[in-house]
């Protein structure tokens, strides 16, 4: 029996409408689909590894033990019969954080945040950044998904912090949640259209090498559609070439941490 694999499958359908709409999309015998999620059966490889590039997940991810498995693509509400989620106070005043949760419906939802990599120069690191409301706070997970490392597999980090809107600033605050090694802080200008679409503003944060250096960078977050899953987005996050054509030029030139004439900008620094 494949029960993990099982699991992890009908975890993944559950974001679409329907077992039916995976399988017409999969171009799948619904029979033979059914097979899976019972766990009686395993995909052929070249199967496993279509079903994995439509739900956007790497086949070792696939295969994870489900608690490793759910924990990795939770990005949306808690499940019912769990408490709430609360915000860390921050050693803020309650007054402050009451303030701050004032205006912060229209900014939740999912965002594929671009920023030149503080361990890479030259390339640009796209992350998946949801933001939900838990309790009475707002709460986000930012996941970064990196290139293989030597035994050829993507790996990830996650990070956990809480979103606050406080006098024309979105404040975000998180720490890394896997090793605990790293806490950054991101501020956003809000946007004042009907629609929010893009974000820019400021990351602080430590280069996630061996020197470990602070490092400034300018952000853009760009919300994603309600028609594309957690998944797909999350397929879509990694380092990118700054001349890659699959990056919007707005985005990279937005990113840019030049000073030109008579401008200022924000420079990434190597202290």
């Amino acid at each position: 029996m494949h029960d993990d694999f099982a699991a992890n499958l009908r975890l993944l359908c559950s974001y679409y409408r329907s077992i039916a709409e995976v399988c017409r999309r999969l171009d799948i015998n619904r029979a033979q689909f059914n097979r899976y999620l019972s766990g009686r059966y395993k995909p052929a490889s070249n199967t496993m590894r279509r079903i994995c590039d439509f739900f956007g997940v790497e086949v070792h991810e696939i295969l994870l033990p489900h608690d490793e498995f759910r924990s990795l693509v939770r990005l949306h509400p808690t499940p019912d019969g769990e408490s709430p989620e609360r915000a860390p106070s921050l050693g803020l005043p309650a007054a402050l954080l009451e303030q701050g949760r004032q205006g912060m419906s229209r900014y939740l939802g999912c965002y594929h945040e671009y920023y030149l990599a503080m361990s890479r120069p030259g390339q640009v690191l796209c992350t998946l950044v949801c933001l939900e409301r838990r309790g009475e706070d707002v709460l986000y997970q930012r996941t970064e998904r990196m290139p293989p490392r030597a035994g050829g597999r993507h790996w990830h980090n996650r990070y956990q912090g809480v979103a606050l809107l406080l006098t024309d600033r979105l404040f975000l605050a998180d720490h890394e949640s896997l090793n605990g090694h790293e806490m950054t802080q991101t501020i956003l200008f809000p946007s004042f259209k009907s629609h929010v679409a893009r974000l820019t503003g400021l990351k602080l944060g430590v280069a996630d090498s061996s020197e470990r250096m602070p490092c400034g960078v300018r952000v853009v977050y760009e919300r994603i559609a309600d028609t594309v899953s957690p998944r797909q987005a999350l397929a879509q996050c990694g380092l990118y070439d700054l001349d890659d054509p699959a990056l919007d030029p707005d985005i990279v030139a937005a990113i840019h941490n030049d000073i030109g004439p008579g401008e200022w900008h924000f420079r990434a620094r190597y202290l």
